[in-house]
């Protein structure tokens, strides 16, 4: 099957061979205070920069200017709990008064341009209209996903140093509630920052008392009330928007920046041209605030379209049953939903013949978007049977923020291939490379590699650590950008991603560090070393497994052991990590220079193919431990 698709094949090209002119063109959909003449100033990383001569505010594009076009009546956010059982629709005009007023509470607090606010709530619409406001102000927002722990918390406010934190007072779950306050006074006193203002927006049913806990508290309604609403302040379009903090392999998070102006070009050009959505479409992204999805696709890519973006508060299964998508579609008239295979997974589990589905009209849903991990093949298939809609895969990072590989369903669909994300997006110059950096034959793995520079709305540079940017992702190969996946290309041009080439692992489409969780559990007092490995998982995609070698003389039984690792991790890490399992094991397999051999560790317990390297030190330790890596 030969690609066809001129127009995609044109596009690409053009922005490979022509990006100053590609983007410029693309920028054209920006409302822009100082539209800008260059798309990049050729400088190298991390010095390069999009449309550096323009000015905009973000948060206008998203709202006021739909206003400006008479579409202040139109809904541009819709709220549907399933936790609390209600709904809210806010229009243009509505959520932009929300936003300006916010605003005004947080200048009141100090904040002004290029200040930090962090942002630590669930999935309610205070969340994104506290990110909106933040850069009203031109402000930079930083997000950290609400079942994070005090510690993950605490390494944030240190690093992102922000002016005032914004949160709630709980998260809700299907069989408990999750009390906020505590973790974030927990974490400012971690970081060193316990005077700092919590704007708190209060939720029924949660315990924890601000002034008990000697927060200093500023209650949300009361400060929205007294507010002067503030008028969006233009900045550079390369100024930074937001920092998002995502896992690294030495187990510290990175800050990833992500700008203004490539940002909002790059967005307006996706939810066009690749998820073929135009003002009016009702869009839906069943991710989280805190990951990178929810920022591009909850927030900021359907307003920036002038779209209805839907905020759900829920869970695929249990809120109440697998039919809680569906229920969904079919109330709100959703056009397209975008979501992890997990969720799918989650779903095909509960209701495996999709009955559910049958109490539902769900004929207003066109496509189905997967991404955050691999689409395995027997999902694929089992959600476009019971669906019948295209479902497309597409690949992406929280580096990126927006899709690197993917099929432009709004420029020109192409055939989807189970397995495959299908094509490199415009102005991402893909590779395969070996570890010389040399291009490898058609259908061989390889590093997939990104040539330089970025597109427009990829990250610039890491908070504060531009070396750390360039040790991380430009270091490996001279000229592009390092993403630290394996795959191939077929003879179609069709990209196939295999899997990590490092130890951060993917657990339900949340990446986390497997040298994190190490550290965590290693502060164990019976714990002499350990290994965190990703197992492959029919459900959530990877699981994280620990083995743990115990000091001499332990007494303690496997069974306690593993408990109180357990809660060791949901404590330091939280319950994201989803970490349930530690094998006490006699030793692990090294090299002679004492590093630990995960990947070999990885492979053996996934059944798949492996070499046992000749840098092994004792060979027989992996002979020992194949009955707890691969029990029959």
């Amino acid at each position: 099957m030969a690609l066809d698709a001129v127009s995609y094949r044109d596009e690409y090209q053009r922005s490979i061979s022509d990006p100053e002119g590609f983007w410029l063109e693309a920028a054209t959909a920006v409302d822009w205070a100082v539209a800008p003449r260059q798309a990049h100033n050729g400088e190298q990383p991390p010095h390069g920069r999009w449309f550096a001569d323009g000015e905009l505010n973000t948060c206008y594009n998203a709202l006021d200017r739909h206003i400006a076009a008479g579409r202040g009546d139109l809904p541009a956010l819709i709220h549907d709990s399933a936790m609390t059982g209600t709904q809210r629709v806010y229009t243009y005009a509505e959520l932009t008064d929300q936003v300006a007023r916010f605003a005004g509470v947080l200048r009141a607090q100090g904040v002004g341009k290029g200040d930090r606010v962090l942002i630590y709530m669930p999935m309610i619409p205070e969340a994104a209209i506290a990110m909106l406001a933040t850069a009203r102000l031109g402000a930079i927002h930083s997000v950290v996903f609400g079942g994070f722990a005090a510690s993950e918390l605490a390494v944030r406010i240190q690093d992102a140093a922000p002016t005032v934190v914004v949160t709630t007072s709980g998260g809700l779950e299907p069989h408990r509630l999750v009390e906020y306050l505590p973790t974030v006074h927990e974490a400012l006193g971690k970081a060193g920052v316990p005077e700092l203002p919590v704007v708190i927006k209060h939720r029924d049913g949660f315990a924890a008392d601000p002034a008990a806990l000697g927060l200093n508290a500023v209650d949300w309604e009361s400060a929205l009330a007294a507010a002067e609403p503030a008028a969006p302040v233009p900045v550079k379009a390369s100024d930074p928007l937001y920092i998002l903090y995502t896992s690294g392999t030495t187990g510290a998070p990175k800050g990833v920046v992500r700008d203004n102006g490539g940002h909002a070009v790059a967005l307006l050009w996706t939810m066009k041209n690749h998820y073929n959505i135009a003002p009016g479409d009702v869009w839906w992204t069943a991710s989280d605030v805190g990951w990178v999805v929810g920022h591009s696709y909850i927030v900021y890519g359907p307003l920036l379209a002038g779209a209805t973006t839907l905020m759900y508060e829920g869970k695929p299964v249990g809120t109440p049953d697998a039919g809680a998508f569906w229920r969904v579609i079919e109330q709100h008239k959703v056009k397209a939903l975008f979501t992890a295979p997990t969720a799918l997974r989650a779903i095909r589990k509960m209701d495996p013949e999709a009955e559910l589905l049958k109490k539902y009209h769900v004929g207003s849903l066109e496509t189905l978007f997967t991404a955050g991990e691999r689409l395995d093949s027997d999902t694929y298939h089992w959600a476009g049977k019971v669906l019948g809609v295209p479902v497309v895969d597409h690949w992406w990072q929280t580096e990126t923020g927006w899709p690197i590989v993917g099929n432009p369903r709004g420029l020109e669909p192409l055939p989807l291939k189970a397995g495959s994300p299908t094509v490199p997006m415009p102005g991402f110059d893909l590779r395969i490379v070996d570890g010389m950096g040399v291009d490898v034959a058609v259908g061989e793995e390889g590093n997939i590699v990104l040539g330089l520079p970025l597109p427009p709305g990829t990250l610039p540079t890491l908070w504060n650590d531009d070396q750390r940017f360039i040790d991380s992702y430009l270091s490996a190969f001279e000229g592009f950008y390092v993403t630290g996946d394996s795959g191939y290309q077929d003879e179609d041009g069709y990209v196939f991603v295999m899997g990590r080439t490092d130890d951060v692992i993917n657990v339900a489409g949340h990446r986390l560090s497997t040298g994190a969780i190490e550290q965590v559990i290693g502060t164990h007092p019976a714990v002499a070393e350990c290994a965190v490995i990703g197992i492959a998982d029919v459900l959530k995609g990877q699981k994280a497994v620990g083995y743990v070698v115990l000091k001499s003389g332990v007494s303690l039984s496997p069974e306690d052991l593993q408990k109180e690792l357990v809660a060791l991790v949901r404590r330091e890490i939280g319950p994201v990590a989803d970490f349930k399992s530690a094998v006490v094991v006699e030793a692990l397999p090294k090299t002679r220079s004492g590093k630990i051999l995960r990947k070999t560790m990885r492979q053996i317990a996934d059944g798949v193919d492996y070499v046992v390297p000749s840098t092994i030190e004792d060979s027989s330790v992996i002979d020992a431990l194949m009955p707890v890596l691969r029990p029959s």
